[in-house]
């Protein structure tokens, strides 16, 4: 499958910051985050990372699902404004 990256230049994407396999969705599209709420976990090679919100927003779509894998850069959930 071809992977789409996140824009580094758009704080409402999501990337993954490493190779590695998505354990845990903590957000759906349509919820109102705040800044630090918990994104999602990633797991690679048996330890755990969190990714959390940057700032205050709102989910507009989860690009990802738990089980699936994923590249470093790889978009993960996009966000909009509040």
């Amino acid at each position: 499958r071809e992977a789409t990256k996140a824009d580094p230049a758009d704080p409402g994407q999501v990337a993954a910051p490493l190779p590695g396999l998505v354990v845990g969705i903590a957000v759906q599209a349509g919820d109102a985050i705040r800044k630090g709420q918990k994104l999602l976990t990633i797991e690679a090679m048996k330890m755990e990372t969190t990714l959390y919100a940057e700032r205050p927003g709102r989910v507009a779509e989860v690009v990802t699902a738990v089980g699936r894998q994923v590249e470093t850069g790889e978009l993960l959930i996009r966000m909009s404004a509040e």
